[in-house]
């Protein structure tokens, strides 16, 4: 049973067979709980009621620890390692220990939780989905390289024509299921079909962008696009004026299909003019279809926000 007294910042270091926890008050030394259901749910309830645990995401192996705190209502931040390192750095580490990383862990959380996303657990459905669409995306990459690498060579031709075949129908299958799990939701459904009217957004990009949507429910369009990883960062100091680069902070395949939903828009009449005027302004093709991706983002969280299809004259503002 969970204590009553005061909230606490725990750390935790993911393994694969170990979770080491600290904790930012020094309310108990580090110690190693195996990573299984009984024992991370013992020593759990022997945590205050309310405290903040923070984690990496590993993988799978964090999912089990996310979900049993999740459950007994702790706070629980499932972190980007690349964010945590980053802090591990400028905090003045310099050495990587189990010990040390959920320490670190846990003075990250004490100090900037307030700054940081609460992690809510999909539902069976999001998750399947979530799942689908990145296999999905390996799989077409995997079609992709097979056909550059069989490219060429005499004698293969049937070969890879009966390969592509099979990846095909792979392919069908996981967006026959994607489109079941869907339909099993009017309410998905209904947001999905929506983002099908946006010029450029297709039957894999749609169920992206509301699975994401419904994930993490965020406030702004700005918010959205930065969760995306659209988001350029600045890079300025006194009179220096650096050239600014993408965050590329949130899930990359996410920021892939709305890259390649950019370059089916950019040939439609809604954006072939936004296209050619930053093509014109010096953009390069890259740069110009990375506008749009991010204009995509901005008008997809409306859409979603509002429950509304696509229209040009509302949101016009948005397309000059």
């Amino acid at each position: 049973m969970q204590t009553s007294s005061v909230v606490r910042h725990i750390g935790a270091d993911v393994a694969k067979d170990e979770v080491v926890f600290a904790c930012a008050e020094a309310s108990f030394t580090v110690r190693g709980v195996k990573n299984q259901h009984a024992a991370l749910s013992a020593f759990l309830k022997g945590l205050p009621a309310g405290s903040r645990i923070g984690l990496e995401s590993t993988g799978i192996y964090h999912e089990l620890l996310a979900n049993l705190a999740h459950k007994l209502g702790f706070v629980v931040y499932v972190l980007n390692p690349k964010d945590a390192r980053n802090y591990a750095k400028a905090i003045g580490l310099r050495g990587k220990t189990d010990r040390v990383d959920s320490e670190m862990l846990a003075r990250m959380i004490s100090r900037e939780h307030e700054k940081l996303h609460v992690w809510v657990p999909p539902t069976p459905e999001q998750r399947e989905i979530g799942q689908l669409l990145n296999r999905r995306a390996k799989l077409s990459s995997l079609r992709q390289s097979l056909g550059q690498t069989l490219s060429g060579v005499d004698g293969f031709g049937a070969d890879l024509k009966s390969m592509r075949k099979r990846f095909d129908e792979v392919l069908a299958r996981i967006d026959a299921r994607v489109k079941e799990l869907t339909d099993k939701d009017p309410k998905r459904k209904e947001h999905v079909q929506h983002m099908l009217t946006l010029d450029g957004v297709g039957k894999v990009v749609a169920p992206s962008l509301v699975n994401a949507l419904e994930r993490l429910p965020l406030k702004s369009a700005d918010a959205f696009v930065a969760f995306t990883g659209l988001d350029p960062r600045p890079d300025e100091s006194g009179r220096y004026r650096g050239k600014r680069r993408l965050s590329k902070r949130g899930p990359s395949e996410l920021r892939r299909l709305l890259y390649l939903a950019a370059m089916s828009a950019k040939k439609t009449k809604t954006w072939k003019p936004i296209y050619e005027h930053y093509r014109a302004k010096g953009l390069s093709s890259t740069a110009s279809l990375v506008v749009i991706a991010r204009r995509l983002a901005r008008i997809a969280w409306s859409m979603y926000t509002h429950n509304r299809e696509f229209e040009q004259t509302r949101f016009k503002n948005a397309l000059t």
